[in-house]
């Protein structure tokens, strides 16, 4: 059954898609009847804790109370969605380019990009989102007690390692999430800014809509069609005004959102949290739960990167129960 299946990826994909024959392991596994490796990776992903706890990760906002505004979730599921419409039209592996998507994100910290500004500073040797979303797939997760990880392909690591920032994916699938992830949050950041009053829409410079759209469905079409009408099969590309367009409303979202006083005014709060944990944690070690500590017990990690590996995987309302539990004092009852 399944060489039948790699009989149509070659029929169907482009020449230089990725192909799941070809993909390897860490750890060495037979291949599956009825699911290739791309699809079980997305199903291991799908299934661990880290992509459960994604739901109650902030995006922008900490923890915010109405109910519409992004989470680490819905922005994995927005990115998965446009990158497999891309992928689909260029011919890509759109099971590679699904289990990237789905797992690019899962190293996040609580309260957002701030809760990684912290831990970046807290930790001696820096924190990254994307570095942690590796460590959590290589060594954190578990599928078998062998051995840590979840022992996905190297092309879906690579994709994952290489989804933000300068350095590019080895696969064009894993070059189509560093796109998708941009057109996803540039979007939906700006809407969420929109509806919590941070921004109104008359501030959006006319010279930027006019490139990439008025609303959602419009920037969404353009950009997506961009990309696909100006890829090949070598490369993943943009148009350059439309790219342009693209990072000078990603460069406004920075400006007038990401540090805008009502956002950054939280980040001393964030510190003070994650801060007073780390510190605790360095001096009471074993309060951290023997279930996260067992991970370690072949391993020469340090304290430090333990205790940043527990403090990253919470989820905002966790990090802020577990505070309240330790230093805010409890009521008598008598």
């Amino acid at each position: 059954m399944i060489r039948k299946f790699w009989e149509i990826e070659d029929l169907i994909l482009d020449e230089n898609a990725a192909k799941s024959k070809n993909s390897i392991r860490k750890y060495h596994e037979k291949f599956d009847d009825y699911e290739n490796p791309y699809q079980i990776d997305r199903k291991r992903i799908i299934f661990s804790k880290a992509f459960r706890r994604l739901k109650s990760k902030t995006q922008v906002y900490i923890s915010p109370e109405k109910d519409h505004y992004r989470t680490r979730s819905s922005h994995t599921l927005e990115v998965s969605t446009i990158a497999r419409i891309m992928g689909r039209a260029l011919r890509l592996n759109e099971d590679l380019v699904e289990a990237i998507s789905l797992g690019h994100d899962l190293g996040h910290t609580p309260f957002g990009h701030m809760g990684e500004q912290v831990l970046n500073s807290l930790s001696p040797n820096g924190f990254t989102h994307y570095e942690q979303s590796v460590r959590v797939v290589e060594f954190i997760e578990r599928i078998d007690s062998k051995y840590n990880g979840l022992n996905l392909t190297s092309d879906v690591i690579d994709g994952i390692s290489n989804h933000t920032g300068e350095r590019q994916a080895k696969t064009l699938e894993g070059r189509i999430i560093k796109f998708a992830d941009r057109i996803s949050y540039v979007n939906h950041d700006l809407e969420d800014a929109i509806r919590a009053g941070i921004i109104g829409e008359e501030e959006i410079p006319k010279e930027i809509t006019e490139i990439i759209g008025k609303n959602r469905k419009e920037r969404l079409e353009k950009m997506i069609d961009d990309l696909i009408e100006n890829s090949s099969s070598s490369s993943i590309a943009m148009s350059d005004s439309m790219y342009d367009g693209m990072m000078t409303m990603r460069k406004f979202l920075f400006d007038h959102v990401y540090y805008n006083d009502f956002v950054t005014k939280e980040k001393d709060h964030v510190y003070h949290v994650l801060s007073h944990l780390y510190r605790h944690y360095l001096k009471n070690i074993d309060d951290i739960p023997k279930s996260h500590l067992n991970l370690y017990n072949n391993c020469y990690d340090s304290r430090e990167q333990i205790i940043v590996d527990y403090l990253s995987g919470m989820t905002d309302n966790y990090i802020l129960l577990i505070y309240e539990n330790i230093f805010i004092p409890k009521r008598w009852k008598f």
